[in-house]
């Protein structure tokens, strides 16, 4: 019998290991998971896990935002304690893990746990020991959605875009603040230091013009008596803090800022050398490229390193609503076709930075097109031949040697700028070559004639399909595993996506 490799894939070597940190944003739990959150933890985690192939040492986070007027409101809504609301819908975002077949390391962090409200308590007194924080009387308009203030200008006919079924409301009463008008000179130096520093760079535009335009100082505080849900502000149990301001800091406490310096260091990275990856959607931009980087200037820490703003999907045309009723339910997707199969359309179909479309007709064209009869169909083919006509399993490639470098070149740098759906195509492309020519060459039949010979041609295509295996493993981990297995078994796999009517 062949000697067989690990079925540990690995895409390729980025040559010396280095610390690679990447976060999500943390979704509110005011409502079940959906498909925009899944599109941004699914490309995420094909990050993730394409680094720890490659030999890197991955700190992956994500969790929950669990403060704030929105969810206490909920909570109200439904007749339940604070905490109980949280916690049970904690458990359905901790469940996607699972679910969407995550990283298995994914550290998951809840801004109700007791070490980040420590952290962000601490980062407040940095704040206010640098002279950041103030109190003051102030009058606002503020959307409770976005859980962000609003001026005349960002609303349209009195209400916010974003979320135009819910009045704007006004505040009246005396807050603490943020000096953020103190850091427009500094957000605009990094800018110029950082110029990879928001993708893409259209995003990063808007960004520019919104801070060049003039920052005025934000709230991070609420009373108490109107807002009981939040991290309690440091010497005034009057005040929790604002549900951003809280909120972000999760990016550092997870890593156990501000006791685990060395932890902090390795994965954040520091002033000179920025490491911490964030990733967002559209609507974040100021929150995590201005106000952020502000906050952490202030505090004396590192900036972020990059910032990856992705789009909306949209379905049939218009944006996702209840009132609507077309949101879409990943949970229930990958009950009837498979985890994979939703990695695989998220990270082929939906555009990584731009908005995108989904249906549920075009979803299942993809999946019968390019799963079923595409993947499924040649994976099947070329074991099926194998179990038949060769004796023992083919020995796995090395994928560095066996694959074009070129091709493997290309293959990286779209994993490596997050462009996911440029790497997928590629391992499509490379797909109908292969089904292509499996049919000219057709190996069973040169098998009849030169058995020897025969035997050899089919050994390459399954070290084809091994390669294959390979390359998808960040994107659709189970699916390479089952394949290489096959081929470790040299037996026909069973099928692996049935196709669906």
């Amino acid at each position: 019998m062949a000697s067989q490799k690990s079925t540990q894939s690995r895409p390729a070597s980025n040559g010396a290991s280095k610390n690679f940190y990447l976060t999500t944003t943390l979704p509110y739990v005011n409502a079940e998971p959906h498909i925009g959150f899944a599109l941004e933890i699914v490309h995420a985690d094909i990050a993730a896990r394409y680094h720890k192939l490659c030999g890197d040492e991955v700190f992956f986070n994500t969790g929950t935002d669990e403060h704030g007027i929105k969810i206490h409101r909920k909570a109200l809504e439904e007749g339940k304690n604070t905490q109980k609301y949280v916690d049970e819908y904690a458990d359905k975002f901790r469940n996607l893990k699972e679910k969407l077949n995550l990283y298995p390391d994914l550290h998951f962090i809840r801004t109700t746990d007791a070490d980040h409200k420590a952290a962000a308590q601490e980062f407040w007194r940095r704040c206010l020991k640098k002279g950041d924080i103030y109190k003051k009387n102030y009058q606002l308009k503020y959307c409770v959605g976005c859980e962000l203030e609003k001026t005349d200008s960002e609303l349209v006919d009195g209400r916010c875009p974003i979320h135009p079924n819910l009045e704007i409301e006004l505040i009246n009463e005396e807050n603490y603040f943020f000096r953020w008008s103190k850091y427009q000179k500094e957000l605009l130096e990094l800018y110029k230091k950082q110029p990879d520093l928001v993708v893409p760079d259209f995003r990063f535009n808007e960004i520019k013009k919104f801070v060049e335009t003039g920052l005025e100082d934000f709230s991070i505080s609420r009373l108490k008596k109107k807002m009981p849900w939040g991290v309690p502000v440091p010497d005034d149990p009057g005040h929790v803090m604002f549900v951003w301001f809280d909120a972000l800091i999760n990016y550092i406490s997870t890593l156990g800022w501000p006791d685990d310096e060395a932890n902090f260091t390795k994965f954040w990275g520091t002033v000179e050398r920025p490491n911490g990856i964030q990733m967002a959607g559209k609507d974040q931009i100021r929150q995590q490229a201005a106000m952020w980087q502000a906050m952490l200037m202030s505090a004396g820490l590192p900036p972020s390193k990059q910032i990856l703003i992705h789009g909306f999907i949209n379905v049939g045309g218009q944006k996702m609503s209840k009132s609507l009723g077309n949101v879409i339910d990943p949970i229930a997707i990958v009950d009837e076709y498979g985890a994979d199969a939703l990695r695989y359309y998220l990270a082929r179909h939906i555009h990584p930075f731009e908005d995108s479309d989904f249906t549920m007709e075009k979803f299942k064209e993809a999946y019968n097109a390019n799963l079923a009869n595409g993947l499924g169909n040649f994976v099947s083919r070329v074991m099926a031949l194998s179990e038949k006509y060769l004796d023992s399993p083919a020995e796995l490639p090395d994928m560095n040697v066996y694959v074009d470098e070129e091709y493997i070149k290309k293959y990286k740098q779209a994993l490596e700028t997050f462009e996911v759906s440029r790497a997928m195509d590629s391992i499509w492309n490379r797909i109908q070559e292969l089904d292509k020519a499996i049919s000219v060459k057709e190996p069973f039949k040169i098998i009849k004639q030169d058995p020897q010979f025969g035997r050899l041609v089919l050994s390459v295509f399954v070290r084809d399909v091994a390669s294959i295996a390979y390359l998808l493993a960040p994107c659709m981990p189970s699916t390479s595993e089952k394949i290489l297995d096959a081929i470790k078994r040299n037996k026909k796999p069973e099928n692996l996506f049935p196709r669906k009517e």
